[in-house]
């Protein structure tokens, strides 16, 4: 087992999610990713595109619209891009503990097993003649059939139908996306013959280095079901070593590193909830943790845009109208400040942005 330098964690990692080098489409991304953390969809939508050779979000919405991504709740009762393949099995594997814990806030909103049945059925009477609603016109249909939406609780039965894979979120529509019967629009898909090892996989190939207590963290399964998962796969992935912890990665990535070093150097305008950030359990490889209040100010959870150079988290980035602000840790070089100038006329463009 070679060992690798904390300090080129991030460089690994910025290869392994394709950063560097990119991908042809947006589909490859999701697919290559699994799955990209996407409840803020202008930010998901720039991470995907960074990573595509024509670095707009064109390509992610075509896929959309053609039905290949949609967008759900498979993992830890998180909005994420997925594969449309994909969806079915993930939640099947990933979804139910999200569903149990909901429990008590059902109990809280007034929410019952026949209250859950009948917008199921609301939903699928109403979708099947439109095909496509937006989450106002869902909701307005709720209310119409008697189940009260107010204070959280039409939210809660929407995310409710996404989570048992009654609908998803497919097409756009305006500045989100249309809600479409899961089984309508994705139609039938054949689950792999082993889904945890299929999921560890997938996970591993697009984000490793990484460990069972990382996967555990992106999935929200129990450690000794990621550690199953990292057994069942092991020897498909190189071991490496992190300061003495063993981490598996694709072995397709020193090799891509090697070919491509300068480029993963940067530095990287990364949107808020990167996967390069929230793929991960343990960030401090590349967010030294004292800088991460700066990343998520009073930990509220809300991830600003970073600026990543050869690695490791230096700085963040905002929007202020069309310009992009860089702020840094400490200070920017003249290479670093020069590059992000170019960096910044150069963000992914398109819908949503």
């Amino acid at each position: 087992m070679i060992e690798v330098p904390a300090r080129d964690v991030g460089s690994w990692r910025l290869v392994a999610q394709r950063v560097v080098p990119p991908l042809g489409s947006a589909l490859a991304v999701v697919h290559h990713l699994a799955a990209v953390q996407a409840q803020d969809l202008r930010a998901a939508a720039t991470a995907v595109a960074l990573r595509t050779t024509d670095a707009t979000t064109a390509g992610l919405v075509a896929a959309l619209e053609a039905g290949e991504v949609v967008r759900s709740w498979p993992m830890r009762g998180t909005l994420h891009l997925i594969a449309a393949a994909d969806l079915a099995w993930v939640l099947d594997l990933c979804a139910g503990r999200t569903v149990t814990a909901a429990r008590r806030r059902r109990a809280e909103l007034g929410i019952s097993d026949a209250d859950l049945d009948a917008v199921d059925t609301t939903a699928r009477e109403f979708l099947a003649t439109r095909g496509r609603a937006t989450r106002a016109e869902l909701l307005a249909e709720f209310e119409r059939t008697g189940q009260r939406t107010a204070a959280g609780r039409g939210y809660h039965l929407l995310v409710h139908l996404c989570l048992t894979g009654t609908l998803c979120q497919g097409p756009p529509a305006g500045r989100e996306q249309a809600f479409v019967l899961t089984g309508d629009w994705i139609g039938p898909r054949r689950a792999p013959g082993d889904p945890l090892a299929e999921w560890t996989r997938r996970y591993l190939r697009g984000h490793g280095p990484a460990t069972p207590a990382d996967f555990a963290t992106w999935t929200k399964l129990p450690l000794g079901t990621a550690r199953r998962g990292f057994a069942a796969v092991r020897e498909e992935f190189a071991a490496v070593g992190v300061e003495g912890v063993e981490h598996l990665v694709h072995p397709e990535v020193p090799d891509l590193l090697a070919a491509h070093r300068a480029a993963v150097r940067g530095p990287h305008l990364l949107p808020g909830f990167d996967e390069f950030l929230l793929g991960y359990g343990d960030r401090s490889a590349v967010l030294p943790p004292e800088h991460a209040g700066r990343v998520v100010p009073g930990g509220n959870g809300v991830f600003r845009g970073t600026v990543v150079d050869a690695g490791t988290v230096v700085g963040t980035w905002t929007r202020a109208g069309e310009e992009v602000v860089p702020e840094a840790f400490t200070t920017f070089s003249p290479r670093q400040a020069a590059a992000l100038a170019a960096r910044a006329g150069s963000l992914p463009s398109g819908r949503w942005e």
